[in-house]
């Protein structure tokens, strides 16, 4: 992902006395992110303050060796201090940034600095076909639906599609599958879209993680409840900006089980819907009752999403499980119960399974 899906670039202006690290960053930040930032560096204060105005910086970061004073700073200006430690998060009442860190980590903070103040982006127009978005829900409790949609996303990102898995569930963990260098979390996108600010699509690169699989997204939230402060209007809104940006070839959507109008208008996102089940008697009265409820939804309103769904079975069992019989709706496979398995063990075994590549052909 590059800023390169706006048309225009950030300017950003660094004040660091140590000209070692001040020529180093400015070097990567003009190799690796030259679509990004049109960049100032300076080593002396009044020299950078001068400028600001004159070339309406968009972001300053300013050594903490130097004192800034609000009246130096334009009000269409963010300022943040360069500090030694990344524990630091602000410093004189502005964002801190850990100088000694990754070079992303560091771009990504300048993101949300910069989506954070600023008023008005101009985006590029992009299509959102190329996207396709999976939704996995569970037919019934225990199924395994998170677990299976997090095996998705492991075999698309193994295939070199950029994937990104994005857990709606009230209380589900992207952190139990999925683990990546960041600070940012779920909860700052759930505030962003609450807050109702502007260049949400910048706060959704600064925020997203990467597991060294290759898998996008976003960790838990840092409050349980605050997922439940999400309503329809702002996911769909959520999902559209993923969509628009354009940095996703899938999106697999972790969600609770619903029927309800707000649940249907997101599934009606999605270009294909799995229902997970076991097979069990149990389990497959509810999915026979859930698929009966479906198709009377579907009479009342436009939304096909019944031609969109798909069945998996997981931690099937030959002795005790079987497939829902008299349903026109396809099954793709499924998977054996595995005991004795860690959730690490049991995803990296369902991951290089070759029945969710029918899920993007659809």
């Amino acid at each position: 992902m590059r800023l390169g899906m706006f048309d225009m670039k950030i300017k950003l202006a660094i004040l660091e006395k140590d000209l070692v690290y001040l020529n180093r960053i400015v070097g990567v930040f003009g190799s690796k992110y030259a679509e990004a930032f049109e960049l100032y560096s300076f080593t002396e204060k009044e020299n950078a303050v001068a400028v600001l105005e004159e070339r309406k910086i968009d972001v300053l970061l300013a050594s903490d060796n130097f004192e800034i004073e609000s009246s130096d700073i334009p009000k269409r200006c963010a300022l943040a201090y360069l500090v030694d430690s990344t524990d630091i998060e602000s410093y004189n009442d502005h964002r801190a940034i850990g100088k000694f860190q990754r070079i992303d980590l560091i771009y990504k903070q300048i993101l949300s600095i910069y989506s954070e103040n600023a008023k008005n982006i101009s985006f590029a127009v992009l299509g959102d076909d190329k996207t396709k978005v999976i939704a996995f829900q569970p037919a019934s409790g225990g199924s395994g639906a998170s677990t299976m949609a997090a095996a998705s996303a492991l075999h698309f990102a193994a295939k070199g599609k950029r994937t990104l898995y994005l857990n709606l569930e009230a209380y589900g963990s992207s952190d139990s599958f999925f683990s990546g260098e960041g600070q940012f979390s779920i909860s700052d996108i759930i505030f962003y879209l609450k807050s109702k600010k502007s260049n949400l699509t910048l706060k959704l690169e600064s925020c997203v993680k990467q597991d060294p699989r290759g898998v996008f997204f976003y960790s838990d939230c840092k409050v349980a409840l605050d997922k439940a402060e999400l309503g329809k209007d702002e996911i769909l809104l959520l999902i559209s900006e993923l969509k628009l940006s354009g940095a996703y070839d899938i999106i697999v959507l972790d969600m609770d089980f619903s029927l309800t109008k707000n649940a249907m208008a997101v599934l009606n996102r999605a270009n294909s819907i799995v229902w997970v089940g076991d097979g069990s008697k149990l389990s497959n009265m509810k999915l026979y009752r859930e698929i009966e409820t479906l198709k009377i939804l579907e009479e009342n309103v436009e939304m096909p999403i019944y031609k969109r769904l798909h069945i998996i079975y997981n931690k099937f069992s030959n002795k005790t499980s079987e497939m829902l019989g008299e349903v026109e709706i396809p099954v793709l496979g499924g998977a054996q119960r595995f005991e004795h398995a860690t959730t690490e063990m049991i995803v990296g075994q369902l991951a290089p399974l070759g029945m969710f590549d029918s899920l993007i052909q659809a």
